[in-house]
């Protein structure tokens, strides 16, 4: 599971042109040397670009977490190894959305997900022949539930500030340490799914120490005065009025991944293993579409902030057509080469066979899944708190209500667990565009809502 949480860049400065100015002067001399990006100037595709591809590689890595530990758990203990990891993926990340937007609630959460792990996994029908390695593997992940907050903190700061970089260089010694300690630990030492969830705390955690100190070294804006940690009830009240909805979107839509698994669960361990296999693949799919997205919420904050609303207008066609071409080109590699995919996470035939056939039925709706990211990323980076909510409600009620209907319509059955996460995908895309025509982003109405700049927030 990719516990990574974005964290969007808010747009739109207040003040005269005068202020303004000495604000983006201070700016820009804090950011020589600390990897800062001024995306207000020059060609917006080149800017995008240059931003979204060191954070595409950090992504790509990131999910080398989720994916190696399935790959190695599936082909080195079982396909009943990688239903067990895959069916707590969803409660995890939920426990991660409620940590995230607790801040300093992370130690409880992570003790009531130990306590609780193995009576919530019975809730949602986990399978018996999984249910203790399920249980066992979700418990680590909460004992280590600080290490993976820590870095998603420090990575989230830095990315505000337009450095992708730096989050990179760590992100990829730690995933090279994890892949190293996956095969350790489960091909050498057999400890099972739990190797695999010890292997990721531990590179999650020397990840996030070792990009904080770096920063604290090179970044000036990491290096805290004493004046800096006096409440500033002005700051507090913007982040708790963009955070709020920022957090009440991820936890809704995790909340909703968790009522889908339930219905996975239900059809045994060979579904959902094929289920966890497939998850892993789409979310490496939708790298380049989150890279994309996080790059054009940085763009809009800074356009915005800079007041140059037709930069903004021009980024987002030219990154939706980027998008347009990478979703077209990866049909035709889910149509046919969806089963060999499959086939490095797992050996078990009935699985390939599931897991490649619902490949070929969500490749089709990968053109609704990139207009989310493309107009999300506008509408987070330009301060639109209340589209966080939106979405998030829009994209629970879809998981909630298409999947187990579909499965009950006897022509569906089990495939309706993977259409059922199409249509959401076409659901929210239809709602997010309409956000975007309605102009509720737009500087004339954000300024008046008092949101602030990428730089500001952090």
């Amino acid at each position: 599971m990719n516990f990574h949480k974005n964290k969007p860049d808010m747009g739109g400065r207040q003040g005269n042109a005068g202020a303004e100015g000495s604000v983006e002067q201070t700016a820009a001399r804090s950011s020589r040397g600390s990897g800062v990006m001024d995306m207000t100037q020059g060609k917006p595709v080149q800017l995008m670009l240059a931003f979204m591809i060191p954070m595409l590689i950090g992504n790509v890595f990131q999910q080398l977490y989720s994916m190696v530990d399935s790959m190695i758990v599936g082909r080195f203990v079982g396909a009943d190894a990688l239903a067990a990891v895959g069916a707590t993926g969803s409660l995890n990340w939920m426990f991660f959305s409620l940590c995230n937007g607790l801040g300093n609630g992370v130690g409880l959460m992570g003790g009531l997900g130990f306590v609780f792990a193995r009576p919530v996994l019975a809730l949602l029908k986990t399978p018996d022949d999984i249910i203790d390695m399920s249980a066992g593997y979700m418990q680590i992940m909460c004992v280590g539930v600080i290490a993976v907050a820590l870095y998603n903190c420090i990575s989230a700061i830095l990315r505000g500030l337009g450095d992708s970089r730096t989050p990179l260089y760590f992100l990829i010694v730690a995933s090279v340490l994890n892949v190293a300690l996956d095969l350790l630990f489960v091909r050498t030492f057999h400890w099972g799914v739990a190797g695999a969830g010890v292997a990721t705390i531990i590179s999650q955690l020397l990840s996030g120490i070792g990009s904080l100190l770096f920063s604290l070294r090179r970044n000036p804006l990491f290096r805290l005065t004493r004046e800096a940690f006096l409440p500033d009830r002005n700051i507090i009240w913007k982040a708790v009025r963009i955070g709020v909805p920022m957090a009440a979107q991820s936890s809704l839509i995790a909340f909703s991944c968790v009522i889908l698994q339930s219905v996975v669960n239900s059809f045994g361990s060979t579904v959902v293993a094929a289920f966890t296999a497939t998850s892993r693949i789409e979310q490496l799919v939708q790298q380049p579409y989150q890279s994309l997205s996080m790059s054009i919420s940085t763009f809009t904050g800074q356009n915005i902030g800079a007041r140059k609303e037709d930069r903004v207008q021009q980024g987002v066609w030219k990154s939706f057509a980027m998008m347009l071409v990478f979703s077209c080109a990866m049909i035709p590699v889910m149509q046919f080469g969806g089963k060999a995919i499959v086939g490095l996470f797992v050996e078990d035939d009935a699985v390939i066979a599931l897991g490649a056939h619902a490949l070929r039925l969500t490749s089709l709706f990968y053109l609704p899944l990139g207009v989310i990211y493309v107009f999300r990323g506008l509408l987070n980076g330009a301060g639109d708190a209340a589209f966080s909510l939106i979405n998030g409600v829009t994209e629970c009620a879809g998981r909630i209500l298409f999947p187990k209907p579909l499965t009950l319509i006897p022509q569906v059955g089990v495939w309706g667990i993977w259409l059922g996460t199409a249509f959401t995908w076409t659901l929210v895309a239809a709602v997010t565009y309409i956000r975007f025509r309605t102009g509720a982003w737009r500087p004339d109405r954000t300024h008046r809502r008092g949101t602030i700049s990428g730089q500001e927030a952090c």
